[in-house]
């Protein structure tokens, strides 16, 4: 009995069980890919990159009827225990949102101080991916979805 007892404290003792804990921007690994939401004649693209280098870099472009209507490229960085999503979209100054709550397959960012949103939040349900960002704008609370498929990344 003694020998199975000894070997399960040194795994344990070690850090080497069966549960393997993710660290910095690899908790951010089930993001990677290629999604697309579609409603009526408008279509929002994200495509993020797998981690590297401390960081994942994401680009996104809203079409509608056609016509380039909004982009944006993201770059999540490690910040300490927490990450950093520093967002870059077309047309408006740069903003950077700190993660608030970090799960196995979630996350949520936030930045008290913008002006909409304040936050922002992924989440994997299945296959699919739903982004949102929420806030309070005008003096309502506002919250838009965005349920994404996986989409090709081949860019076609």
């Amino acid at each position: 009995m003694r020998g199975p007892f000894l070997l399960l404290l040194t795994a344990v003792t070690l850090g080497v069980g069966a549960f393997p804990q993710s660290t910095g921007i690899q908790r951010l690994a089930w993001l990677q890919g290629c999604w697309e939401f579609v409603s009526g004649a408008r279509s929002v693209e994200e495509y993020w990159m797998a981690p590297r280098g401390d960081s994942m870099v994401s680009v996104s472009r809203t079409v509608s009827d056609g016509s380039l209507v909004g982009y944006e490229l993201v770059v999540v960085r490690e910040q300490g225990d927490q990450l950093a999503f520093e967002a870059h979209p077309s047309g408006q100054p740069t903003a950077v949102f700190v993660s608030s709550t970090i799960g196995e397959q979630s996350v949520v960012f936030e930045n008290p101080q913008h002006d909409f949103p304040q936050r922002i939040g992924y989440q994997r349900q299945g296959a699919g991916l739903l982004g949102w960002i929420e806030g309070t704008q005008d003096g309502q609370v506002r919250r838009i979805e965005f349920p994404y498929r996986p989409a090709a990344c081949s860019g076609e």
